[in-house]
């Protein structure tokens, strides 16, 4: 018994790390490719494949997976028999930046980078941004990323130099002003009013700003 416990121990010692199994999990949307992971998946300068799985530190691979600005959590398994695994939550973007700078804003306020392999499709943010100070314009296209009408119509949001808050919708050209997110559920439902009466009278087109600065009324500018 004693020989074959030891003759087992030093089999499962030596045994080399195979090709790694990589899973992505929740949306299919690949900002990151299963290559990019794998050049992450490094140990003494090397991959992962072909060592032994003794020398594997599985907790210096979760910290290099990560590091990577576009994986919002990652855990790496390794089994009996030298067969690795990692589990890869991507960041998911609830707005695109584009000024000096274009990056993502993630569901959690963070920064994350532009993928050459992937685009979503979220509305464009403008105006004066930066990096360090995301939380206004984050409220925002959260509110906008969790209401199913505005989901739909939001093409773009520009935070102005007060830190108040415009937005553009799709089909249509003007301007709507949000003023401060002060009573923020009161203006949208304005809006909603709004648009949907304007659209019932085919009268959208005659506007070029429409301002709910005020929470108790909706004020248009016509052209």
């Amino acid at each position: 018994m004693g020989f074959l416990f030891a003759f087992s121990k030093h089999r499962n010692k030596n045994r080399k790390v195979v090709e790694p199994s990589i899973e992505f999990l929740g949306e299919n949307k690949l900002f990151v490719t299963d290559a990019t992971v794998s050049k992450l998946l490094i140990q003494n300068q090397q991959t992962v494949t072909g060592q032994s799985k003794e020398i594997i530190d599985l907790n210096e691979l979760e910290a290099a997976l990560n590091s990577n600005p576009m994986i919002k959590k990652a855990e790496v398994f390794m089994s009996v028999n030298g067969e690795l695994s990692a589990e890869i939550e991507q960041k998911r973007p609830i707005a695109r930046v584009s000024t000096n700078a274009s990056y993502y804003i993630d569901d959690e306020g963070s920064y994350m980078p532009l993928s050459s392999n992937y685009s979503a499709r979220v509305p464009l943010v403008t105006g004066n941004i930066k990096k360090s100070k995301l939380k206004t314009v984050f409220q925002f296209a959260k509110t906008v990323d969790e209401d199913d009408f505005l989901k739909k119509y939001v093409i773009e949001i520009r935070q102005n130099d007060d830190l108040t808050i415009d937005f553009k919708i799709r089909m249509s050209d003007f301007t709507v002003h949000i003023g401060s997110l002060k009573n923020l559920e009161k203006k949208i439902n304005n809006f909603k009013a709004f648009y949907q009466k304007a659209m019932k009278d085919k009268i959208l087109d005659s506007y070029k700003l429409v301002n709910l600065k005020f929470d108790k009324q909706v004020i248009c500018t016509k052209k």
